[in-house]
């Protein structure tokens, strides 16, 4: 993912979520090294597909976004990326992956349990919400490597 990815980033984001990240957010998690990942259907005409964005904090990775285009969703993409993060990140000597994730999206806790993610803790109020409520989030780890979902069949 490069700042010249933004606009399709963003368009996918804001079909997807009441609160998206704007570009602006995506912008500054890549100018702060942050890596980002497109995937997409082949030439000439790509589509963004998914993509996914990871913070790495020495031998932890820490998933920030990973989103499936409103049109692909329901057809495996989310496991498939998910799986390949974590060989990726493993193959670089990540020790376990963490991440924040709304209560309310059964379909990411499901993924997300697929895989061996387990609830570590809560951060109160950390998603914004309809009206003037705000969302806990769960965060979840798995330790890597993961067995399993080091094979990309």
């Amino acid at each position: 993912m490069t700042p010249m990815d933004l606009p399709r980033v963003g368009a996918v984001e804001t079909q997807i979520y009441p609160f998206p990240w704007t570009e602006g957010n995506f912008r500054d998690a890549l100018n702060a090294g942050h890596e980002g990942w497109l995937f997409e259907s082949p030439k000439p005409d790509p589509e963004l597909l998914a993509y996914a964005l990871i913070m790495w904090v020495i031998e932890e990775v820490h998933l920030l976004n990973l989103s499936v285009a409103a049109s692909r969703q329901g057809q495996g993409l989310g496991a498939a990326v998910m799986r390949w993060l974590l060989l990726d990140c493993t193959t670089r000597g990540a020790q376990s992956m963490l991440l924040e994730v709304r209560p309310s999206n059964r379909v990411a806790l499901h993924l997300y349990a697929r895989f061996g993610f387990e609830h570590v803790g809560t951060r109160k109020a950390y998603y914004p919400a309809a009206g003037q409520t705000r969302e806990d989030a769960l965060v979840l780890r798995v330790r890597l490597p993961v067995p399993g979902a080091l094979v990309l069949a």
